[in-house]
């Protein structure tokens, strides 16, 4: 993914800043507004991101395309076209006389290829993909023969592709275990002292410490999820609606093993609550964790931050009312008033554009920070999916909306690529990702214990788990 910005002026003027294809301009496909352009049959979108000789698509308009034009056409099936056009326009400048003109066409085929196989790799993981991609780059090493520039830049692109497939198959080969909630009576029910075991504050008492290991697992996680993963989200969508099984699941892995991050993250901070026998030691540990959401707030840290308040507020954390009498709860509030839903998050929103606006304009690492709610994300893109359609009523691709939907994942995009600017600490960073974490049952099991039930449904409920668990046992 190239690492300059392409869509500072996209809706400002021109999409395109470049000379338009002359066909389209005649039968008016595809439809711009305002120099938008805001529509297209799929042949005429295919024909503006071919060059000509007087013509390159810019990176924006490649981008957008090539992200969304896999809800309409299969990627071997667009390089099969693209391929084609590509021979008709050879074709025609070989009938000249110029060479040149030849070898700067090739030029920018090569280019469109590169940017292609650097920003969507994926798209070349099947053998039909690599065939056409191949039969393109042969027709093209053609153009300039004599000095063999052009078959060497092309034999290294197919190298580097390889080496990005290659290294996005073993990560998947190596997919984590999720770590499976803990439901035995021995670990959970309160028996016998725990000092001997390790807890959260045992690992790290430093609030701050915490939220910088959170954000370098987050920046390690998003860094594994792909713009062609996020657009299986609409793709998921229309198989849903059209009762057809259209989706690549090696492609939603990462989305569901980020997701599975948040969730871990949530009942694990339940779990070290909820497990203290000591009353003054949980509510330690309950203001540790409001500290490192706050500090997670201040670096841009999203995404952990809601995590951490979702987890404290789950029931069986929530109920623990005489531990949040002893809590210093302004904090927390101010937490939550963040993270308020109504208005559809605004209070999350504005201080998500202050921190990309803060990125934007940063000289550091630490400030190019920004790590959004990615359940809500994915909602956004759901949303722009669910209220704009595809087509319009003239059969025409609704461009508009894939401009919107490929500005947002771009962002991400963007967000994704910081470089982490804090030291690993393996050590922690093994207690986040492995120490054992409670079943929303064995949450509640601990939670009686330590505070016992306070009317006769949370009795009912005590009375319920305490004997299934035994049985079980």
């Amino acid at each position: 993914m190239p690492q300059t910005p392409i869509f500072s002026s996209m809706l400002g003027s021109s999409c395109s800043g470049q000379v338009q294809p002359d066909m389209g301009e005649r039968c008016m496909d595809p439809v711009y507004q305002d120099g938008n352009l805001v529509s297209g049959s799929l042949e005429a979108l295919i024909e503006r991101l071919v060059p000509t000789m007087d013509y390159y698509p810019d990176r924006t308009y490649i981008f957008t395309f090539l992200l969304s034009s896999r809800v309409f056409i299969h990627p071997h099936e667009l390089l099969a076209k693209v391929g084609q056009i590509c021979i008709k326009q050879k074709q025609q400048l070989e009938a000249g006389t110029e060479a040149e003109k030849l070898k700067s066409f090739a030029a920018k085929i090569i280019q469109l290829l590169k940017e292609w196989t650097e920003t969507f790799p994926y798209d070349f993981q099947d053998e039909k993909s690599m065939k056409e991609l191949k039969e393109i780059a042969h027709r093209i090493t053609q153009c300039d023969e004599e000095n063999g520039t052009v078959k060497k830049i092309i034999s290294q692109m197919i190298q580097n592709l390889l080496m990005a497939l290659s290294a996005r198959s073993q990560y998947q080969e190596i997919r984590e275990k999720f770590r499976q909630p803990v439901t035995d009576k021995g670990t959970i029910l309160k028996t016998k002292p725990q000092s001997t075991q390790k807890d959260i504050l045992s690992v790290c008492c430093d609030p701050l410490i915490l939220a910088q290991q959170l954000t370098y697992i987050e920046l390690e996680r998003v860094s594994n999820i792909y713009p062609e993963d996020l657009m299986q989200i609409v793709n998921h969508m229309d198989s849903l609606d059209n009762h057809k099984c259209r989706v690549d699941v090696t492609k939603t892995y990462n989305l569901e093993a980020y997701d599975n991050w948040f969730n871990c993250l949530s009942m694990l901070v339940a779990t070290e609550i909820c497990r203290v026998v000591k009353k003054k030691q949980r509510t330690r540990v309950v203001e540790f964790f409001i500290d490192v959401a706050r500090e997670c707030f201040n670096i841009g840290n999203f995404n952990s931050m809601m995590a951490i308040i979702s987890g404290m507020n789950l029931s069986p954390v929530a109920r623990l009312k005489k531990t949040w009498s002893k809590v210093k709860t302004a904090k927390f509030d101010v937490l939550e008033h963040h993270m308020d839903p109504s208005s559809n998050f605004c209070n999350y929103r504005t201080a998500l554009q202050g921190a990309a606006q803060r990125s934007q304009t940063a000289n550091s690492n630490r400030e190019k920070i920004v790590i959004p709610v990615f359940n809500l994300f994915i909602k956004d893109i759901y949303f722009l999916h669910k209220i704009h359609t595809n087509r319009l009523p003239n059969g025409q691709i609704n461009f508009k909306k894939f401009w919107e939907i490929s500005r947002q994942i771009h962002d991400f995009l963007t967000w994704k690529q910081v470089e982490c600017p804090f030291e690993k600490d393996k050590k922690i960073q093994s207690y986040l990702l492995t120490a054992p974490i409670y079943s929303e049952e064995a949450l509640f099991i601990a939670s009686f214990e330590s505070e016992g039930p306070e009317n006769h449904m949370e009795k009912d409920s005590w009375k319920t788990l305490r004997t299934t668990l035994l049985n079980r046992a």
